[in-house]
């Protein structure tokens, strides 16, 4: 599943999750929100703070992850981890002395602060669109999570991002997508042009990495 060469004396810098995180709130400081929401984030040393007034968000269950900034796998660690066997000992812990492992966690392209409580919901589950049935939980988040199937529509505000994860991560890590999730993502990536952040985000990371989202990078560069 993993053909990685270590040849980035920068990403061999970032050895671990809690230092991706480290760089990942550097990088985020002047974000125009949390990721699928758009709350306004006020950062304090190593912890990020949602303003859930700001973009009239409901606590749905969990107030106490609610009320701070987790750093969401855009491609769960559960996608990229599974079929190794370090996680069919143990899941995630297990994984956390494998090197390959640690490298894909620890990619800023695949980390976007999200309120806890979204992360948490959220979980594992796979990029959908979801029926006008499935009901919003977290106020005016347009967030749909449908439990049963395990499924999740984020709002549009975080699709084209989600899609160029998706295909940047897939091709760098040979991480396999159905055709269905392809068939989605190019969707997603035609409707939802790359913004201003975006771009700028992309050459924040590529600053600490050392190597471009190209997904990202290319649509940048003809915005200009």
């Amino acid at each position: 599943m993993f053909s990685i060469k270590f040849n980035n004396s920068k990403q061999k810098n970032i050895k671990n999750f809690y230092k991706a995180k480290l760089n990942a709130i550097k990088i985020h400081q002047n974000a125009p929100g949390s990721f699928y929401c758009g709350c306004k984030i006020i950062w304090k040393q190593k912890k990020g703070i949602p303003i859930l007034s700001s973009c009239g968000y409901k606590i749905r269950k969990n107030k106490n992850r609610a009320m701070r900034i987790e750093w969401e796998h855009v491609v769960p660690a559960w996608q990229f981890g599974h079929q190794k066997t370090c996680w069919k000992k143990g899941g995630r812990k297990k994984c956390k002395n494998d090197q390959k492992y640690r490298y894909i966690e620890s990619d800023l392209y695949n980390l976007q602060p999200a309120i806890g409580e979204i992360n948490a919901d959220r979980s594992n589950f796979m990029y959908d669109e979801l029926k006008n049935s499935i009901p919003k939980y977290y106020g005016k988040c347009k967030m749909k999570i449908d439990f049963k199937t395990k499924t999740v529509e984020p709002p549009e505000r975080a699709r084209g991002a989600i899609a160029r994860t998706y295909f940047y991560m897939s091709e760098k890590y040979k991480i396999t997508l159905s055709k269905k999730q392809k068939n989605l993502f190019k969707k997603w990536d035609k409707n939802f042009p790359v913004t201003t952040w975006e771009c700028k985000r992309e050459k924040l990371i590529f600053q600490k990495q050392g190597y471009h989202n190209n997904y990202v990078y290319k649509k940048c560069i003809l915005k200009k």
